[in-house]
């Protein structure tokens, strides 16, 4: 049994050194990223507006539908992650200085017509967001207004940001404020 003993106990020796060798190189230093604001982290993400959407109608669906990828409209890289948040342009609203602002809405957007009830609605994937008008009468009699020369903001930011609840999202100045954006910061398209 002493035998037994000395010869597993000269393998397990035998097995621990050799596990071990030479340290190897040390490797890259990570690339340093930007600083956010006042040292904090910042957030990723981008805001587009896109003007000039024109809305196609499917008959058979009677649904209006656009697609709109993002390949067209950014070079900012959309993961799979990312929150995908869009906003529609109601119009200028007059102000009590006697000046104007816009007007932005998130989609979901409803609109209680005479006809029936409409509403703006979005899908997106990472590579691109599909907008639709939807609604309970026969949409081929829509207004142009709704369907025609649109814009929309686009705001891409990771999950996390679109769940805080710290952050009105339905209000787009939260959000552009929340990510240190300004009217200057917003990359403008034009599909026409």
């Amino acid at each position: 049994m002493k035998k037994f003993n000395t010869i597993i106990g000269a393998l397990v020796v035998l097995f621990i050194v050799a596990c071990e060798g030479p340290q190897g190189p040390p490797g890259f230093d990570g690339r340093d990223g930007l600083d956010g604001l006042d040292g904090l982290d910042g957030i990723q993400g981008q805001v587009v507006e896109v003007d000039g959407v024109n809305f196609g109608y499917d008959v058979e669906g009677n649904i209006w539908s656009t697609l709109i990828n993002f390949s067209d409209v950014t070079n900012f890289e959309v993961f799979e992650s990312y929150a995908v948040l869009v906003y529609r342009f109601d119009g200028l609203i007059d102000l009590n200085d006697g000046s104007t602002a816009d007007a932005w809405s998130q989609i979901p957007q409803s609109f209680f017509l005479p006809e029936g009830t409409i509403q703006y609605v979005s899908a997106h994937t990472f590579l691109d967001v599909e907008l639709f008008i939807d609604g309970n009468f026969d949409l081929s009699i829509l207004d142009p207004g709704f369907t025609d020369n649109q814009s929309f903001r686009i705001v891409f930011v990771p999950s996390e940001f679109a769940n805080s609840p710290e952050i009105d999202l339905s209000n787009i100045q939260n959000v552009l404020s929340a990510l240190g954006v300004d009217e200057s910061g917003i990359q403008k398209l034009d599909l026409q």
